[in-house]
């Protein structure tokens, strides 16, 4: 069978259909437009264009490229369509073979002499593996083989393999030769066919033992098939009501964190982190573990809900900025359950870091912070929704393992296969588990909506998967109030208002005190306001030790009250304040008392009531009023900065812009080879110039086609066949012949003229 002899000639018989899904797949050969095919072709073998359309090709490709490349190398005529599937018989369905090949020829890295099936040079180089790994299959271990023997190997031989796999898979060593010293590591490995020799001074790694040492998942070269995971059913509500909880937990340990940070905004290092003493001590206040207190200021920082700068107040330190939260935080801690999880999901989703490589070191051997520049990584956000979507493949409720979803994308993209080491896809997958995204290992419903529906799919999603609040709680006589479950939100926060969390999950359990209850107080509730809340909410008896104890600390609270002058203290009761007057606490305040009732102090109004309660006495706040007002500090807060400019990512063309740029492509082909009679060539004199006006015009009045030589507004030379229409007004009117648009052209941007035979 003939056919073009050139892949030149070969792209120019591609359809137009085809020239755009080549565009498509590979984007770069679109810019700057090319001239003809000849300079398409040209982009097209580039070495650097060629490896980055072969990233995305799977191992059953590649297995085709191989097979092509080493049948090419012996000298041999390439292979037909037929001979390649005779050739891979036992390692790939013939269907397979063909959607491979159809695959290859859609990116223009084989092309087609008649029936024979060649190669674009630059192709073979991008095999993932070292050419004759795939097809020469004697000798090769499985990969429990390679395990147990790497288990059993000296460390000097252990450090050997590790170099290779580091640096290189091929080595020099006159170890190599077959009468080499036995007992030395070469010859040893070389025996336990951990090593392959390629001459009597070069040894090779095989590609299995090396992604065994680097942690990456294994793709067989041999194996041109997918693998099969393993996967786990799970009952779909099952999985959700573990989603669920996550998100529970999850959203409570954020409002922690913002108010610890509120609290005590954070110190930002020089290189903008946030320190490991002070991820620490945001843990251990918000009564989290620190790697998930790292995870939770990552999500935080990336919805924008805490902020580096300076805060409003300022807190008493020589650090330049802080970590504290924004306004934006106060709307966010107010907001529905489902919408306050959206945004920590969906900004994690595209955070383009990995907050769990937080601890680890660097280049430096310095651990990474948390919020650091280090933990950027510019494929995050692509190889974390290319983890989830192998989950999202599956039915609802089903569970793969994380070795099995590394070993399927590996083998899918076995050019990326570090990017899928173990510890990238426990990790992304942990992560998930965190924010209720997978519960079980499987995609929850608001999950898989996040991932491939709309926000306000995946909001809705989590609000049928969480339960409904309840309006009640089981107080206990060990004054422990047990929450069956999340709370209404107005309840929520007078419970929290007047009891510590002791433990969370399904259901809370708050602990009431003398403290909680004083804290109420000082908020603004009354005693008998506390006993309403109590009698209407609980589904339990009111144990009489809690009647009794809000009795006794509000008789107690407020007797003696604080105000400012910086501050003062006054009380009904004159004995009261002779009492605090002359104990020790009056000499570290520096109280002086101006009437029997009245007492100020330059101390801080906030420092007076800690000196106060610690020395004994139980001091409530008022205001000008005489009403009890609540002093508890408030949290500060962080303007959010302009968000910086982020960098110019060029957007991929449209179908219509590449349909577009094939006519335009065309068009520039027919001029090049069309035959040409009178000519004229401009060089921007007045001669010139009007000659090639006179031969528009000429052909204008005749209705002949002319070859126009153009340089485009961007500087680009092209080449086109038009009918002059009309000629003036320094423009050039003119007839595509092909599609039979009217286009203009500028007259001093014409290079060259010459009439059609």
């Amino acid at each position: 069978m003939t056919g073009p002899d050139s892949y030149t000639a070969w792209l120019g018989g591609r359809s137009d259909a085809q020239l755009v899904a080549l565009l498509e797949r590979r984007p770069d050969l679109a810019v700057p437009l090319p001239a003809s095919m000849a300079v398409l072709a040209t982009r097209a073998e580039q070495r650097a264009s060629v490896l980055r359309a072969a990233d995305d090709l799977d191992t059953t490709v590649f297995g085709i490229v191989e097979a092509l490349a080493v049948h090419t190398a012996s000298g041999h005529e390439p292979l037909t369509r037929t001979e390649l599937r005779r050739a891979l018989r036992g390692r790939a369905k013939a269907a397979a073979v063909d959607a491979a090949l159809t695959e290859l020829a859609d990116r223009a890295l084989v092309w087609f002499a008649g029936d024979r099936i060649r190669l674009v040079p630059a192709t073979a180089e991008a095999l993932p593996w070292p050419l004759g790994s795939g097809t020469d299959a004697a000798g090769s271990l499985s990969e429990q083989e390679i395990a147990a023997a790497l288990a059993e190997l000296a460390p000097a031989e252990r450090a050997l393999l590790d170099k290779l796999a580091e640096t290189g898979p091929r080595g020099r060593t006159r170890d190599a030769a077959p009468d080499a010293p036995a007992d030395r590591p070469v010859p040893r490995l070389l025996a336990r066919r951990l090593l392959r020799r390629i001459d009597d001074e070069t040894v090779e790694l095989p590609p299995t033992v090396g992604q065994l040492l680097r942690g990456e998942p294994v793709t067989d070269p041999h194996r041109l098939t997918p693998p099969e995971p393993v996967a786990t059913a799970h009952a779909v509500d099952e999985v959700n009501g573990v989603g669920a909880g996550e998100v529970g937990e999850l959203l409570r340990h954020c409002a922690a964190i913002i108010e610890v940070v509120g609290q005590a905004p954070a110190p930002a290092l020089r290189a903008g982190g946030l320190g490991v003493r002070e991820l620490r001590r945001i843990a251990r206040a918000a009564g989290v573990e620190e790697p998930r207190a790292g995870l939770l200021v990552e999500l935080l920082a990336a919805a924008k809900l805490i902020e580096k700068g300076f805060p409003d107040p300022a807190p008493e330190s020589d650090a330049d900025e802080f970590w504290a939260p924004t306004p934006a935080a106060d709307s966010w801690l107010e907001a529905p359950p489902a919408r306050r999880w959206i945004l920590l999901a969906h900004g994690w989703l595209e955070l383009d870091r990995y907050p769990w490589m937080i601890g680890l070191r660097d280049a430096a051997d310095k651990p990474m912070a948390a919020l650091a520049h280090e933990l950027r990584v510019p494929y995050a956000v692509r190889e974390r929704r290319t983890v989830l979507a192998a989950l999202a493949e599956q039915h609802p409720g089903t569970a793969l393992a994380a070795a099995d979803i590394g070993r399927l994308l590996a083998w899918r993209t076995p050019r990326r296969r570090r990017l899928y080491r173990g510890q990238v896809v426990d990790n992304t997958l942990r992560e998930a588990a965190a924010l209720g995204v997978i519960g079980r290992g499987a995609l929850t419903a608001a999950g898989r909506a996040l991932l491939t529906d709309t926000l306000s799919a995946a909001e809705a999603e989590l609000e049928a998967a969480l339960p409904d609040p309840v309006d009640h709680v089981l107080v206990q006589a060990d004054l422990t109030v047990v929450a069956p479950g999340p709370l209404t939100a107005e309840l929520q926060q007078r419970i929290a208002q007047v009891a510590d969390v002791e433990s969370a999950g399904a259901a809370t359990v708050y602990r009431l005190s003398e403290t909680t209850l004083r804290r109420a107080l000082d908020a603004g509730l009354t005693a008998a306001e506390l006993h309403s809340l109590f009698d209407r909410h609980s589904r339990t008896p009111i144990p009489q030790t809690l009647t009794y104890l809000i009795d006794d600390v509000a008789r107690r609270h407020g007797r003696l009250r604080a105000g400012m002058a910086q501050s003062f203290v006054r009380s009904e009761d004159p004995a009261l304040l002779a009492q605090v007057l002359a104990s020790p606490v009056a000499d570290t305040l520096a109280l002086r008392g101006i009437a029997p009732t009245v007492a100020v102090s330059q101390a801080p109004l906030g420092e007076l009531f800690d000196e106060l309660r610690t020395a004994g006495f139980a001091p409530a706040g008022e205001d000008s009023s005489g009403a009890i007002v609540d002093l508890r500090q408030r949290g500060a807060r962080i303007n959010v900065r302009p968000l910086a400019r982020q960098p110019y990512r060029p957007s991929p063309p449209t179908t219509e812009q590449l349909e577009l740029l094939v006519t335009e492509l065309r068009a520039g082909e027919r001029a090049a080879g069309a035959s040409s009679g009178q000519a004229v060539r401009s060089d921007g004199s007045r001669t010139s110039t009007a000659a090639a006006l006179a031969l528009l015009q000429l052909a204008a009045r005749v209705h002949r086609q002319v070859h126009i030589g153009y340089v485009d507004a961007k500087g680009t030379a092209i080449q086109r066949v038009v009918e002059p229409v009309r000629v003036g007004n320094g423009q050039l009117e003119a007839l595509d012949p092909v599609t039979g648009a009217v286009r203009q052209f500028t007259l001093h941007r014409i290079s060259s003229v010459a009439l059609l035979e």
